[in-house]
């Protein structure tokens, strides 16, 4: 079985991740390939450079993330033309990892960790979506604190995604991770036994 990973900023996601694989999940992560898929020598990176212009490489070949995202993050036409080249890289090896990963251990729960897996309309990839959720005036104070964001900062990230109640009202499997770590490890052992017991179906 393979599950998508999702949650809103500041939510605990890659926690929830953590203790998946502690139990025996193998991890997929979004944001992790994201970063190999611009590494020197990969065709995603090629195209950035034609697109935005060789300014954005380094010395060295390498990608300069800050001054990419500046171009990217002031004008939305221009972060379009970004994702345009990078989802579609994304998802292909994402798709091949999972699939590898299927392979080799049919019996293992692959988890799809996708910050955005709603906002990019991914959800049908995955046989269940697992949200992790806390409120949001929770979620703007932690990221604040995070972060070290003003309150302004801070409402700006979190109204760039889909607001955190739609996405538990979506969700197959829900995470509340606003109490204790202890109790997000009870919900992820209950998770965990139902689906080794069959009452979990994808």
């Amino acid at each position: 079985m393979n599950i998508g990973l999702t949650g809103g900023i500041a939510t605990g996601k890659s926690t929830v991740a953590r203790m998946l694989v502690e139990r025996g999940a193998a991890l997929v992560d979004a944001d992790r390939i994201a970063r190999e898929i611009v590494e020197p020598g990969q065709a995603a990176l090629a195209q950035i450079a034609e697109r935005f212009g060789a300014a954005v490489l380094h010395e060295d070949g390498t990608l300069n993330r800050r001054l990419l995202g500046s171009i990217v993050f002031a004008d939305p036409e221009e972060r379009k033309a970004l994702e345009a080249i990078t989802h579609p890289a994304i998802r292909a090896l994402m798709r091949d990892r999972i699939a590898a990963l299927e392979a080799d251990r049919p019996d293992r729960l692959v988890v799809a960790d996708i910050p955005l897996l709603y906002e990019s309309g991914l959800q049908h990839l995955y046989e269940g979506i697992m949200v992790t959720y806390i409120p949001r005036d929770m979620q703007r104070a932690r990221l604040i604190e995070r972060d070290a964001l003003t309150p302004e900062e801070a409402d700006k990230r979190i109204g760039a995604q889909m607001d955190i109640e739609l996405k538990r009202q979506m969700a197959d499997y829900v995470i509340d991770n606003s109490g204790t770590l202890a109790d997000t490890e009870a919900q992820l052992d209950r998770f965990w036994t139902s689906l080794h017991s069959g009452s979990v179906q994808p």
